[in-house]
C-alpha cells in the first residue's frame, strides 16, 4: 500500500501555523470578497442576452472537442479574437482558457535559456508558475521599486523581460507603468502587463489601464482576463501577429488543452458588448471607491476596487474574517503563505452594486472589532 505519511504531515503542518486552506461556501452575506467588480457575474440582464445571442448563432455543439489546432477552431472564434484585439488596441489576440494558463504559457514560451526574467515581487502566482516553466535566469525586485529594478537590468544577461501587473491583486494598487516602459526602451527589455484586475475595470469600454494610459504600443505583451470583471471565464494575451504566431506554434498551454466551448466564447463577446452600453457602472465603482476611502481616512489616487486591511498573525486574520462573516459580511482572510509572514490582510473588493449605506456599515463594524481583537 502507498503511504500518505508525507502528505499528512504537510497537512498538520498548515494546520498548526494556522495556514491550512480549505473550501468554503458563502454564508450569503453582503459582498465584499469577490472579484466580480462591476456585478456582471450576477447580472441575469447580461445572462438574458447571451442566452437570446446563443440561440441565434448556427449550433457549433455543446464542446470544442480538441485543441484548436486540431478540432477546436471556428469562424467564431476567430471573429472574437479580432474583436478582441480592436478593442485592446493591438495588433492580434490569442484566447486561453483562463489567466492562469495564459500567464503560465506565455512566460514559459516566450523565454528561453540565458535570457532574464525581472519581476515584481507582488505579481500573481501563474507569473511565477512561467517562471519556473521557463529556462531563463529569474530575478524578483521590490514591489514597484525603479532603482532596484534598474540595478537588475544593469546584471542582466540575453534578452530581459519585465514582468509587472496593472493592478496589483492584494494590494489595489497601481504599477508605475510610465517609469517602467522608459527603463524597458532604455535597456531594450519586453515588458509584459499582466491586466487582470484592471480588465473591465478602467479604459474605454473596459479595455484597461494600458489602453486608458495610451501606452499599449509600448509593452510586449498583455494578459487579460474575462473571469473577474467582466464575469464569464477566459482570457487572452495581445499583442503583435508574430507574438501571436509564436504562441500558437510553440505554447503548450495552447497547443495542448481543449478549446473553450462555444457558450463561453459567446459569453464574453456579450459581455463586452454589456460594458459598453453600460458605461455608467465603472463610475458607481469608483464613486464607492472613494467613498470607503473617505471614510476609512485612506488615500488612494487613482480609485480602486480592492481594499486592504493589514491585520498580522494568520490566527488573528482569520478571527477578524470569521466575526465579519457571522455579522453578515462576506470577506476573506488573506494569510501566509499567500502573502508574506506579518502582512496577513482582510481583502475587501467593492462593487458597483453595493451601497453607500452597506460599506458605512461594514466599515463601522470593521474598526469595532478592531479595536477589541
Amino acid at each position: 500500500m502507498i503511504s500518505l505519511e508525507r502528505f499528512s504531515e504537510k497537512l498538520v503542518e498548515r494546520q498548526q501555523n494556522q495556514s491550512l486552506r480549505t473550501l468554503q461556501l458563502s454564508k450569503g452575506g453582503i459582498d465584499f470578497y469577490s472579484n466580480d467588480y462591476l456585478g456582471l457575474a450576477h447580472s441575469t440582464q447580461l445572462a438574458n442576452k447571451i442566452k437570446e445571442n446563443y440561440e441565434n448563432i448556427p449550433f457549433m455543439g455543446n464542446g470544442a472537442t480538441g485543441s484548436r489546432l486540431l478540432s477546436g477552431n471556428n469562424p467564431f472564434v476567430e471573429e472574437l479574437e479580432q474583436k478582441l484585439a480592436t478593442l485592446f488596441c493591438g495588433e492580434a489576440a490569442l484566447l486561453f482558457n483562463s489567466g492562469y494558463s495564459a500567464n503560465s504559457a506565455l512566460l514559459a514560451t516566450v523565454t528561453k535559456r540565458g535570457d532574464t526574467i525581472i519581476y515584481d515581487a507582488l505579481i500573481h502566482a501563474s507569473l511565477h508558475e512561467g517562471c519556473q516553466l521557463s529556462f531563463a535566469n529569474a530575478w524578483a525586485f521590490r514591489h514597484n521599486d525603479l532603482v532596484e529594478l534598474e540595478k537588475k537590468m544593469q546584471l542582466a544577461k540575453g534578452s530581459i523581460f519585465v514582468v509587472v501587473e496593472a493592478i496589483y491583486s492584494m494590494d489595489g494598487d497601481m504599477a508605475v507603468l510610465p517609469e517602467i516602459i522608459t527603463l524597458c526602451k532604455h535597456y531594450n527589455a519586453y515588458l509584459i502587463v499582466d491586466e487582470a484586475h484592471s480588465t473591465g475595470v478602467y479604459g474605454k469600454n473596459g479595455n484597461g489601464l494600458c489602453c486608458q494610459l495610451g501606452i499599449e504600443q509600448d509593452i510586449f505583451a498583455r494578459v487579460y482576463t474575462f473571469g473577474k470583471a467582466v464575469g464569464v471565464h477566459g482570457a487572452c494575451v495581445v499583442g503583435s501577429q508574430i507574438l501571436i504566431d509564436y504562441l500558437v506554434n510553440f505554447a503548450r498551454g495552447f497547443i495542448y488543452t481543449t478549446a473553450l466551448p462555444p457558450h463561453t466564447l459567446v459569453s464574453i463577446a456579450t459581455a463586452f458588448d454589456f460594458i459598453a452600453e453600460n458605461s455608467t457602472l465603472q463610475g458607481q465603482l469608483f464613486s464607492n471607491s472613494r467613498y470607503f476611502s473617505l471614510l476609512r481616512h485612506e488615500e488612494q489616487i487613482p480609485p480602486s476596487s480592492i481594499k486592504v486591511v493589514k491585520v498580522a498573525g494568520n490566527d488573528a486574520c482569520k478571527k477578524i474574517a470569521t466575526q465579519l462573516i457571522q455579522k453578515g459580511f462576506e470577506v476573506r482572510p488573506i494569510v501566509a503563505p499567500t502573502v508574506a509572514a506579518g502582512e496577513e490582510r482582510i481583502r475587501i473588493c467593492l462593487h458597483a452594486y453595493n451601497t453607500h449605506d452597506e460599506i458605512r456599515h461594514f466599515i463601522e463594524t470593521l474598526e469595532t472589532l478592531l479595536a477589541i481583537k
